[in-house]
C-alpha cells in the first residue's frame, strides 16, 4: 500500500434521519430526549443507542412537552441539546420553544414533517409546518430553520444547525420532508478537524450582580448552572441582567426589539441560498426540500430545450431571504413558486418580490406527491 496514498473519508448508506442523529454527534450534541413519533422515530432510537457510546444522555420522556423542557434545561447545565418529532409533538412544545427563544437558550429541534393537521398522514410527504417555527408560538420573535433536501443534507444542516444554536442563543429547526429522513443515500463524513465549531460562550465566575447576560445584539455570554453565577432566569419580560419587569413598556420595548434584533441583524451570516442557471434566466423556480430536487431536475430538462429558466432554493427558510428575493425578481420576468402545501411561502416571496416580478404559485397536482416534470413545463412554456 503507497503510504504517501490520501486518507478517504468515510462513506456510509445512510437514511436521512440517521445521518441527522450522526450529525449532531459530529456537532458535539451530548444530550437528546424524545419522544418517538413516526416520521421521526428512527433519531430517538439510533440516538438511545449512540448517546451513551459518546458519553452523552439520553432520555425518552412521557411526551413532547417533557421533551423540549428536558433540552432547554440541559442546555443551561452546559451542554449542546437536541429533540426530534414531527408536526403533531412541535405543537406539543411550541410553549417551551418560546421560553427558550426569550430565555436565549441554544438547542436544535428537528422536525420530520409528516400529512397535517392533526395527526394527519405519519408517512406521506408534506411540507405543511413551514409556518411553525415563524409563526407557532406566540408574541413576536424571530427563529432560524434549516430545510434539507437529501441524507447528506440532514447530516451536513444538522452541524450547521448546532453552530447557529451556538452562536447566537437561540432555538433551530431543522424542517426535512418525510421522505428525505426516510430515504437512503451516500452520506460522506468529514474529518473531525474539517469541521468547525462553534464553541458556547459561557460566563463561569461570579463578575458583579448587574452583568449583562440577556439582551445583546451580539449575544451575551451564558451562565452555566453550577459555576457560581447566580443568574435570574425567567419566560417573563427581563432586563439585560435577567431581574424581572413585566410593567414597563420600556423594558418589553427593548427586550423584544434585541431578541429580534440578535438574528435580524446577522442575516448576512445566517442566510444561506442555492442558485443554479439565473444568469440569463427569464423564469425562476423556487422550491426547497425534496421538491427543490424534483425542480432542478426539470429546469435542466427545460435548458436543454432551449428554456431560459433557473432556480432559487432557501437553504435557510427563517429568517427569510427577502434581500434575495428582492434582488432575484429585478433580474427575471416571473417567480414561480413551488412547494408541497397549499401555498405557505408564496405569498412571502410575492412580498420580497414587491412586484419587480410577476410571482405565482403552481400548486401540486396531488398533495404528498413530487411534481410532475412534464406539469412544470407546461407551466414554464405558458408564462415565457
Amino acid at each position: 500500500m503507497n503510504a504517501n496514498k490520501q486518507k478517504e473519508h468515510k462513506t456510509d448508506f445512510l437514511q436521512g434521519n440517521i445521518a441527522c442523529a450522526e450529525g449532531a454527534i459530529f456537532a458535539g450534541c451530548k444530550f437528546f430526549a424524545g419522544y418517538p413519533i413516526t416520521p421521526a422515530s428512527e433519531i430517538s432510537h439510533y440516538m438511545s443507542r449512540r448517546m451513551f457510546e459518546v458519553d452523552g444522555t439520553f432520555i425518552q420522556t412521557e411526551d413532547e412537552i417533557a421533551a423540549i423542557a428536558n433540552i432547554i434545561g440541559a442546555s443551561w447545565g452546559g451542554v449542546k441539546s437536541m429533540t426530534a418529532s414531527s408536526g403533531p409533538g412541535i405543537s406539543l412544545m411550541l410553549e417551551n420553544i418560546g421560553l427558550a427563544v426569550v430565555t436565549e437558550t441554544p438547542c436544535v429541534i428537528v422536525n420530520v414533517q409528516r400529512g397535517s393537521p392533526s395527526t394527519g398522514s405519519p408517512t406521506i410527504a408534506f411540507q405543511g409546518d413551514m409556518l411553525q417555527p415563524k409563526f407557532g408560538s406566540h408574541g413576536e420573535y424571530q427563529i432560524i430553520a434549516l430545510a434539507p433536501s437529501s441524507p447528506q443534507e440532514m447530516f451536513d444542516f444538522t452541524i450547521i444547525a448546532f453552530n447557529k444554536a451556538e452562536k447566537y442563543r437561540t432555538p433551530v429547526f431543522i424542517l426535512a420532508d418525510s421522505s428525505v429522513g426516510h430515504m437512503r443515500e451516500k452520506v460522506e463524513f468529514p474529518f473531525q478537524d474539517e469541521i468547525v465549531l462553534e464553541e458556547r460562550k459561557k460566563l463561569e465566575t461570579y463578575q458583579g450582580i448587574h452583568q449583562k447576560i440577556f439582551l445583546d445584539e451580539n449575544v451575551a455570554p451564558m451562565p452555566i448552572f453550577g459555576k457560581g453565577l447566580k443568574a435570574n432566569i425567567t419566560g417573563s419580560t427581563h432586563k439585560e441582567d435577567g431581574s424581572r419587569n413585566v410593567s414597563d413598556p420600556k423594558i418589553m420595548d427593548n427586550a423584544i426589539k434585541k431578541l429580534s434584533n440578535k438574528i435580524l441583524k446577522h442575516k448576512d451570516d445566517i442566510i444561506i441560498i442555492e442558485e443554479n442557471y439565473l444568469n440569463d434566466a427569464e423564469v425562476a423556480i423556487f422550491s426547497y426540500g425534496l421538491e427543490y430536487r424534483a425542480v432542478l431536475e426539470t429546469v435542466n430538462l427545460a435548458r436543454k430545450k432551449g428554456l431560459k429558466v433557473g432556480c432559487f432554493r432557501p437553504v435557510t427558510i427563517w429568517p427569510f431571504p427577502e434581500e434575495q428575493i428582492e434582488a432575484l425578481s429585478k433580474k427575471v420576468k416571473v417567480i414561480m413558486v413551488c412547494e408541497n402545501n397549499l401555498g405557505q411561502i408564496y405569498p412571502f416571496v410575492k412580498a420580497a418580490a414587491q412586484g419587480n416580478a410577476k410571482v405565482i404559485f403552481l400548486p401540486p397536482q396531488i398533495l404528498g406527491t413530487l411534481y410532475n416534470q412534464e406539469e412544470i413545463l407546461n407551466k414554464i412554456k405558458e408564462v415565457i
